[in-house]
């Protein structure tokens, strides 16, 4: 039997896939996974590829989900994302981060999209991620 926050987590991916596909996202990979992190979600926008990172609590919780995504996650993300681009040879593509805050409420959940919730500049240590180009 899962538990019962990996089930959370996995429904709360589930909906914010369908979140943002009815906001015009083009889903491209669900939970890409490389040494350095993990994306939940990575999607297009137009022409810009969007790193998503979805958390889901329950509702009442002492912290919000988006308060989750702390640094050291974003350090994993934009690992992972620069692994994605240049294995895709999409250097030259527009992209960003985005979080979807997912909470659960009984049987029900409801998803909140912060699109550019952080930017390389939020990522410690950075400096030393390099897109050619």
């Amino acid at each position: 039997m899962t538990a019962p926050h990996l089930r959370r987590g996995r429904e709360g991916e589930a909906a914010a896939e369908a979140f943002l596909i009815a906001k015009g996202f083009v889903v491209l990979e669900r939970n890409y996974r490389t040494r350095g992190g993990e994306v939940d979600l990575v999607c297009r926008d137009g022409d810009t590829v969007v790193f998503v990172e979805v958390k889901t609590r329950a509702a009442g919780g002492l912290t919000r989900p988006d308060e989750a995504v702390t640094p050291a996650k974003r350090g994993r993300l934009a690992r992972a994302a620069m692994a994605y681009l240049s294995e895709r040879g999409l250097w030259e593509r527009p992209c960003r981060f985005d979080v979807v805050a997912v909470i659960a409420r009984g049987e029900g959940l409801t998803a909140a999209h912060l699109p550019d919730a952080f930017g390389l500049g939020d990522v410690p240590g950075a400096g030393r991620f390099y897109q050619p180009g």
